[in-house]
């Protein structure tokens, strides 16, 4: 009867071992119980098997989509900016926040210093990456210029139709999965619905949008660019024929290949270049400008239509959509929207003077 008990005992306890090991999703710990350096073994978005501390408590990204993300669902483990927050932005983004070191990194222009990095002792490095180029070498390049920090990928940071499975990997690796399924749920229910609601639209019924950038609106990114993806997002005809610039985007046009274009609508990236539009000569003959169809972007925390091209663009779909078609968004009510988003992932909520000048 006692050596029956005694297998029974076995089994439960390896039943339970078994368990615990696939709740933790595939990651084992390497390091003797008890040791503070303990360790766990994970296979990163870009299908590598990486070790990291089992307990994660500062982490810098080598660009800014994925140091959004980490700031939507991981906000205390941040250990760095890759640029320096504007005073726009610092409004919206809680003091102790505010204050962390602005690190650089490897997007656009930029090009960013390994000792940096080095010299700040992240648990772990975020690396960000899509489908394009080569993602293998330059990985293996950051973790050879890293050293025994680990460097972790991240896919798919810049594609707004697709965020959610990097929101659930950073939820996972920094034990935030709660935040980060309300996070996927949020986005994936406006995504579903401005997909839906704009897939039944034939081309007449799409307005034709230009995206003006820079203080003088003669910067564009045209369809295929990552930074103008919402219009098509959402439902509407990005007009610039223009040859994209790779990277940091921001091709510059002319006045006349704008007013040939004619667009009906204009989403302004830059509030001087807003202010200006409807009294500069030179946009007067343009549909969108005699009709009143110029719309400044919002930027709180972050720019909700591009730069970055990251999760910060969750909100700006709903903004987007509802700018292009009003007729089949009215349900959105952006100020409640922009509150759920702002109070949850921002960490600091909308004051109603704020959504007042945010057009909400």
């Amino acid at each position: 009867m006692l050596k029956n008990k005694k297998v029974l005992f076995s089994l439960v306890l390896l039943i339970f071992v078994l368990a615990a090991a696939f709740a933790a999703g595939c990651t084992s710990s390497t390091s003797p119980a008890g040791d503070q350096n303990q360790t766990r073994t994970i296979t990163d978005m870009a299908g590598r098997t990486v070790e990291v501390p089992v307990e994660i408590n500062s982490v810098l990204c080598t660009s800014p989509p994925s140091t959004e993300l980490i700031y939507l669902i991981a906000p205390d483990q941040l250990a760095g900016w890759n640029s320096k927050l504007s005073d726009v932005n610092k409004q919206y983004i809680p003091e102790k926040y505010q204050t962390l070191p602005v690190i650089g990194g490897w997007f656009g222009t930029q090009t960013g210093n390994y000792e940096t990095f080095i010299e700040m002792d992240p648990d772990v490095v975020m690396e960000g990456f899509n489908i394009e180029g080569n993602v293998s070498d330059t990985i293996v390049e950051r973790q050879e210029k890293m050293g025994d920090i680990p460097v972790v990928g991240l896919e798919d940071t810049t594609n707004a139709a697709g965020y959610s499975d990097a929101i659930r990997f950073v939820g996972d690796l920094f034990g935030e999965e709660e935040r980060a399924d309300n996070l996927i749920t949020f986005y994936e229910d406006i995504l579903n619905k401005v997909e839906a609601r704009v897939s039944v639209l034939n081309d007449s019924e799409k307005p034709t949008v230009y995206y003006a950038e820079g203080p003088e609106g003669l910067q564009t990114d045209p369809e295929g660019s990552q930074h103008s993806q919402l219009i098509s997002l959402c439902g509407g005809i990005n007009i610039a024929d223009c040859q994209i610039t790779p990277g940091y985007g921001r091709t510059t046009v002319s006045m006349e290949q704008i007013i040939e274009w004619d667009p009906e609508i204009i989403l302004a990236g830059d509030p001087g270049f807003y202010k200006s539009v409807y009294t500069d000569p030179n946009w007067q003959e343009i549909q969108a400008v005699k009709n009143g169809k110029v719309y400044l972007i919002p930027t709180t925390a972050f720019c909700w239509f591009d730069r970055p091209p990251g999760v910060n663009r969750i909100i700006g779909i709903a903004w987007t959509a509802k700018v292009l078609h009003p007729e089949l968004f009215e349900d959105f009510d952006m100020r409640e929207m922009a509150q759920y988003f702002h109070e949850n992932f921002i960490h600091q909520a909308l004051t109603e003077e704020q959504m007042d000048e945010l057009g909400l």
